[in-house]
């Protein structure tokens, strides 16, 4: 099975999402399954994980309609705010879906990135850490800090770090990223999604090769089986077409890099670690 691991859909007339306005207007208008097929079908992809674009529990219930009515979404990653102290009733109500395959922690939007080391955030996600919940961590490269110390408190968390935390490819930056993603590579249940690349770059004139350095240094660290592929589209027409993001990936993907390992990329490695 081949699946895109990180893709959004909206509806605007719905007002979850704030940071889509009209001055973006590549984004500004409606985006559903039925505009993803053409880009899934050249691809050979089999489906996709529809990921929460805006911080709203109705948002979710949304994506899992959406899921519910389109064979091609085979999984949902949620949102859930575990400063709610009524999350777990919101997380009791999306996973009775059969399509609810984890949620994502918006630390990018925390003014203070900090507050996901409090111990109430942190005894929740030991709590969904013990019941191997999936857990999506959005995240900036100037946010890696707390993750790491976060990850020393929550030693067994099932996790995948989106968009390869969004490293200040523009600058071509590299380090503290490359450090900290090596430090957050030893815990063994964290993955990384090579996604998001594209819209961290110069959206006018990037290069394919800028991105080597940040796709060699996570298939390298994170290994062939904690990898995998994600689009980021529609969020990707910032800056690139659906066939340049994946051209961006297949271009810098480690030499030695073959059809096995491809096909967890591409794949193998979604099913499992979102359990499809």
């Amino acid at each position: 099975m081949r699946i895109d691991a990180h893709q959004h859909f909206w509806k605007i007339e719905r007002g979850d999402y704030g940071w889509i306005t009209p001055e973006l207007p590549s984004l500004y208008r409606d985006f559903l399954p039925e505009h993803l097929k053409a880009s899934l079908d050249k691809h050979r992809f089999d489906g996709t994980l529809a990921v929460q674009a805006a911080p709203t529990l109705a948002e979710t219930d949304y994506l899992l309609s959406l899921a519910d009515a389109d064979d091609s979404i085979v999984g949902v990653v949620g949102w859930l705010d575990l400063h709610d102290p009524n999350h777990r009733d919101h997380y009791r109500t999306m996973a009775s879906h059969p399509k609810f395959v984890g949620f994502r922690i918006m630390i990018q939007e925390m003014p203070d990135a900090s507050r996901i080391l409090e111990p109430a955030f942190v005894e929740a996600l030991r709590s969904y850490a013990d019941e191997d919940v999936p857990v999506d961590l959005l995240l900036r490269s100037d946010q890696l800090e707390p993750l790491t110390r976060l990850l020393e408190l929550v030693p067994n968390l099932r996790g995948v770090v989106d968009h390869l935390a969004k490293p200040v490819i523009a600058e071509g930056r590299l380090e503290p990223w490359l450090s900290q993603m090596s430090e957050i590579a030893g815990h063994p249940g964290i993955y990384c999604k090579l996604s998001g690349m594209v819209t961290e770059a110069d959206h006018a004139a990037w290069r394919y090769d800028q991105f080597q350095p940040y796709v060699r240094h996570a298939s390298e660290r994170f290994g062939p089986d904690r990898v995998l592929f994600g689009s980021d589209w529609p969020v990707c027409l910032l800056a690139a077409s659906y066939d340049q993001v994946v051209e961006a990936i297949e271009r810098n993907l480690p030499e030695d890099w073959g059809e096995a390992e491809r096909a967890r990329l591409y794949g193998l490695n979604a099913k499992e670690f979102y359990k499809l």
